[in-house]
């Protein structure tokens, strides 16, 4: 890093307002040719919402350059040329977006966390580090670890217009003023950052809308990149608990109930309260064995509350599984609930035919 500066932490939410800078910037007229933008999207689905900036991008730049994984699209902008990455490789993991002219540049470059940070959906509090700038000879070193890991994927025409580009810029120098104009732009990101704090929910506790809401089946996400280990819980009460302890008893052990079940969430968790005695739990980031253990606390909380309700027993099946699906696979998730209810397991996985897109929990 030829700046020499620490790699951030950002969120997804305050990256965008980064991204559309340096496309903006691209777009705006200027006589400082050729120009060159290079852009890794990780899914098609974050290039799609982008297709007409890019469409845009392509008409003015000399070079455009889009990747993901899987591909672009066949019909990619004129102008543009796509490279496929490989779900393997570390830049599939990146979201990066350079514009380089030989007077100009601009460089985001994060790397994906896997990792999420409390806000109003799951997708916008997604977690990266990294850095962004707009200096030029950062833009230009960028351009060259991207030209070097790309350029085997790229059509010779591609190659040439952007090694001419490259040239360019070396034999020009970058202009004095850039740490000045960095630092303005910088104090108005910060401004920016402030006035737009994600507002936590009140409730973790949601309804099927508001999962929607904050899963992103409403808006732009995609497969493939922040797991979410998924726990299906049902949680039931000894057969004619509403004839032994009355109504009134059993709904107050009932807000025991779900009180000891949102007492293991994190504030990036969510919950959903599928039927009156049966939750899914949206536990963003943790693997396998993480989930698991969530599991062994709710037994043991939900076990324990015999000794403030005597005869009120519980008996508690649990599904377990990490996916990176999305919509997330809550209708799967329920199916093995039903299962483990059925063959009277504490803890089953996910059935077979999600294995491809989760990674579930074993018996």
């Amino acid at each position: 890093m030829p700046s020499g500066r620490t790699p951030e932490q950002f969120t997804k939410r305050s990256l965008v307002t980064v991204s559309h800078a340096i496309e903006r910037a691209a777009l705006a007229e200027a006589e400082d040719g050729p120009l060159v933008v290079l852009a890794l999207f990780q899914r098609l689905p974050y290039f799609a919402r982008e297709r007409e900036v890019y469409r845009r991008i392509a008409g003015r730049a000399a070079v455009t350059v889009v990747a993901m994984v899987g591909g672009p699209p066949p019909d990619l902008p004129d102008g543009t040329y796509g490279v496929a990455l490989d779900e393997a490789e570390a830049l599939a993991r990146e979201w990066t977006v350079v514009a380089l002219s030989p007077r100009f540049g601009a460089t985001l470059v994060a790397h994906d966390r896997a990792e999420v940070a409390p806000a109003p959906t799951l997708e916008s509090g997604r977690l990266f580090e990294g850095r962004w700038g707009f200096r030029r000879d950062e833009a230009l070193h960028e351009a060259i670890r991207l030209r070097e890991q790309l350029a085997e994927r790229l059509p010779a025409a591609a190659r040439t217009a952007l090694d001419e580009a490259i040239a360019r810029v070396r034999d020009i120098p970058a202009g004095p003023g850039e740490p000045r104009a960095e630092a303005a732009l910088r104090l108005l990101a910060r401004r920016g950052d402030r006035n737009n704090q994600p507002v936590e929910p009140a409730e973790t506790m949601l309804d099927e809308p508001g999962l929607a809401r904050w899963s992103g089946a409403d808006g732009v996400t995609a497969s493939g990149t922040l797991p979410v280990a998924l726990v299906g819980l049902r949680v039931d009460a000894p057969p004619g608990s509403p004839e032994r302890f009355g109504r009134r008893g059993v709904a107050r052990e009932g807000h025991a109930v779900l009180t000891a079940i949102t007492a293991v969430l994190r504030p990036v968790d969510r919950a959903l309260r599928v039927t009156e005695n049966e939750f899914q739990l949206l536990l963003p980031g943790l693997d396998e064995p993480a989930a698991l253990e969530v599991v062994r606390r709710l037994h043991d909380a939900i076990g324990a509350l015999a000794r403030s309700y005597p005869f009120m027993a519980y008996t508690v099946h649990a599904a377990v599984g990490v996916t990176t699906r999305r919509p997330l696979p809550t209708a799967d998730l329920r199916a093995a609930v039903d299962w483990a209810v059925r063959k009277g397991l504490p803890v089953a996985g996910l059935p077979p035919e999600t294995a491809d897109a989760v990674t579930a929990a074993a018996r």
